[in-house]
């Protein structure tokens, strides 16, 4: 337990979060009761090897989650044989373990469930950073993320190359529509943001060129071009030469990405990389004989 921990720790993520994760996920699973199907037809004392393999091509992550979720279960002797984030083939063997048949089999769901979903997140992700290779615009991740999930589908989202946005509401500002309108004006709420959060970063989100070069007077750290075409986006970059960098968010999508991403701007914000990413296909398999 005490590796695994160091080994989450340097992947930049909360050991104690991962843990209570696994814990409430094999909870919901047995929901206060036995796996009946496993403890009735496979004796106690039966022993296998089993890997988990990937079913199709793409980039995995989650191996460390799955690792938790065989130790909470007491599935002690495992060996993850990929790294977060590789690209692998089909039929690739990620982790394999040894250990009490039933127990492997209570954890089984549950780390598929964790490894199938992050991996589909970086392997989306990757989809994305692929298509706007060559360009020095960066693929960045939203807040539109599973409740309950968001440090892991971020984590799934750097695994796949692409940078995180804000964890959360408190890590920095984000003027949008509905706080210019509440505050009264751009001025009045980037002001009010200065004054009670001094050095938090800002970001102003704005939908015309008129707005922007409102938001730009006020120097903020970031202004998020909303809903802009790729051209207006390119007139944005003209207009602000330099001096504070742009986002695009709001009707991207493969086939126009490349297009934004030529614009100039320095980033494309993806919501779809987390509340759209097809579960990737991955079986844990016995071996026979075992």
């Amino acid at each position: 337990m005490n590796q695994l921990r160091d080994n989450l720790k340097a992947l930049g993520l909360s050991p104690n979060h991962i843990f209570q994760q696994v814990k409430d996920a094999i909870g919901e699973d047995l929901a206060g009761g036995k796996d009946l199907t496993s403890v009735a037809t496979i004796p106690d004392t039966h022993v296998v090897t089993a890997d988990f393999t990937a079913r199709t091509s793409g980039v995995v992550c989650g191996l460390h989650v799955v690792a938790a979720v065989l130790e909470y279960c007491g599935v002690n002797h495992y060996e993850v044989l990929v790294d977060e984030g590789a690209k692998v083939s089909v039929g690739k063997v990620l982790i394999t373990a040894q250990g009490n048949t039933q127990k492997i089999l209570l954890a089984e769901r549950t780390a598929l469930n964790f490894l199938s979903h992050l991996s589909g997140i970086s392997t989306l992700t990757n989809q994305w950073v692929n298509e706007i290779a060559g360009t020095k615009c960066q693929i960045r991740d939203t807040r539109k993320t599973t409740p309950g999930l968001r440090q892991l589908e971020k984590f799934a989202v750097r695994m796949g190359g692409a940078v995180n946005h804000r964890l959360s509401l408190s890590d920095a500002a984000l003027i949008k529509d509905n706080h210019i309108v509440a505050a009264g004006s751009i001025g009045a709420a980037f002001t009010a943001i200065k004054k009670m959060f001094p050095g938090k970063s800002i970001e102003i989100e704005v939908d015309s060129i008129d707005q922007l070069k409102e938001a730009i007077a006020l120097k903020p750290d970031l202004v998020l071009l909303d809903n802009m075409s790729p051209e207006l986006c390119a007139e944005a970059v003209a207009v602000t030469a330099g001096t504070v960098k742009l986002e695009a968010s709001g009707g991207i999508t493969f086939n126009n990405a490349k297009a934004y991403a030529n614009s100039g701007v320095d980033y494309l914000a993806i919501g779809a990389l987390t509340h759209s990413a097809p579960a990737l296909d991955i079986g844990l398999d016995f071996r026979k004989g075992k």
